[in-house]
């Protein structure tokens, strides 16, 4: 039994890997123009701090359609254009978002 859970944690992890590896040829295509990683000078947020405060999910939302959803991030206006890519595309490019910060802000204990 525990071999078989060691190879379902494997796969999956290969899996996560392979979809972080996509979303970084995604990103390096379509949002490298705007957004940097780790720092600089760009139009959009910076991804590390995206990765930090966003979930994956949400990321994968915004993308999809920013214009739907950038009052719900919190931003009083969207640059952000619609990308043309597909659903599985902006999976990927959320994976590779969020594997830049391995603790989020969420991930923080509240003090009772």
């Amino acid at each position: 039994m525990k071999q078989i859970t060691l190879l379902l944690a494997l796969l999956t992890s290969t899996n996560l890997l392979a979809d972080v590896a996509r979303g970084k040829a995604v990103y390096t295509a379509n949002c490298a123009i705007c957004h940097t990683v780790n720092g600089g000078r760009a139009l959009g947020p910076d991804f590390n701090i995206v990765s930090y405060t966003r979930k994956k999910e949400e990321i994968a939302q915004y993308a999809k359609d920013p214009y739907s959803n950038y009052t719900k991030f919190g931003y009083r206006a969207n640059a952000m254009p619609t990308l043309p890519l597909e659903d599985q595309e902006f999976k990927d490019v959320a994976d590779y978002i969020s594997s830049l910060q391995p603790f989020k802000k969420w991930m923080i204990k509240k003090k009772s």
